[in-house]
């Protein structure tokens, strides 16, 4: 199962992406829908391993870069204005005392 890592992956990063680092509302549906993708991928990749690794990978860094709800940043933005201390819709410097 090299393709259940990387489904699970985007699973997770989507979730805490859009929870924790953006405080949208929990949407039930990621984690509904990862399941799924992952046991679309385990068969897929008994009937093509190469193809259903190549695109489970694909798929990580796509999730990673492109921004999958037009009201959250893609995870890679949220997570550098996060490391800067600033918020992903403002300017201004976001500090965990205030």
């Amino acid at each position: 199962m090299k393709t259940t890592g990387a489904i699970l992956a985007i699973g997770a990063i989507t979730f805490g992406n859009r929870v924790i680092l953006n405080g949208q509302p929990v949407d039930w549906r990621i984690p509904i829908a990862t399941l799924a993708a992952a046991a679309v991928f385990a068969g897929a990749e008994k009937v093509w391993e190469p193809g259903a690794v190549g695109a489970a990978y694909v798929a990580l860094v796509t999730s990673l870069l492109v921004p999958l709800d037009p009201s959250v940043p893609p995870p890679l933005a949220s997570f550098a204005s996060w490391w800067d201390g600033s918020s992903p819709t403002s300017s201004t410097p976001r500090y965990i005392w205030t």
